[in-house]
């Protein structure tokens, strides 16, 4: 009997990185024209201006799987609208609001679940690659906590604008009158990372592994 052998699956076709920088730096640049507050702009667009210079002077060295390139994009996106509008008016937001009848533009809730979706798949990447916890039980756990401890991080500095620039900083922080506002943030950002590891870890490993030239297991295939 002779062995019969399948054929290699063929790799999967990756959008070019220089698309993902490109549709970033567009939408920076279309938000930045006409923004409602220049220097709210840049307090919520600053993770995408720094962050995008970055991956592109790492990537010879440290390239990105797909997924969190894709993830990376979205969310400088859902950035740039919120710093072009402020997130409390955001006309999406608006739309949201006054068909299901809520109490506040929800734009910002969006904003911060991101906040958890996306570091998440961030976060883990990077222990996935540079630290001894692949496929450790601990990385799911981990990843979590430092995607709160961002959050909270980030909330400190909203409260770091609020002492500086007093009621100039209004439109920064979109609390729109929620005494728990910062409380609701960061449940959000939880939510988003839980949500994050429980959709995107599978297909995450996937993309590590082709991404390190490993053959996928065959639960994979």
């Amino acid at each position: 009997m002779t062995a019969v052998h399948s054929a290699p699956l063929p790799a999967p076709r990756r959008v070019p990185p220089a698309l993902f920088a490109g549709v970033v730096a567009l939408g920076l640049a279309v938000s930045a024209w006409g923004a409602r507050d220049r220097a709210t702009w840049f307090l919520e667009t600053v993770w995408a201006l720094v962050g995008l210079p970055l991956v592109v002077l790492a990537w010879r060295r440290f390239p990105l799987t797909g997924l969190l390139c894709g993830l990376l994009t979205v969310h400088a996106l859902v950035l740039a609208l919120g710093g072009h509008y402020t997130y409390a008016q955001v006309p999406l937001g608006d739309w949201v609001r006054d068909t299901f009848g809520l109490d506040r533009n929800p734009y910002d809730r969006f904003g911060h679940l991101m906040q958890g979706f996306v570091p998440a798949v961030l976060v883990r990447e990077l222990l996935s690659r540079t630290s001894p916890l692949r496929g450790s039980r601990w990385l799911a756990p981990l990843t979590v906590c430092a995607c709160l401890a961002f959050s909270a991080c980030f909330e400190l500095l909203e409260w770091l604008a609020a002492e500086i620039g007093g009621h100039g900083a209004d439109a920064f922080l979109a609390t729109q009158g929620d005494v728990w506002d910062t409380q609701w943030d960061m449940f959000c950002a939880l939510i988003g990372a839980v949500l994050s590891l429980l959709l995107l870890s599978r297909p995450h490993d996937r993309q590590l592994r082709a991404l390190a030239g490993v053959a996928p297991a065959d639960h994979d295939r």
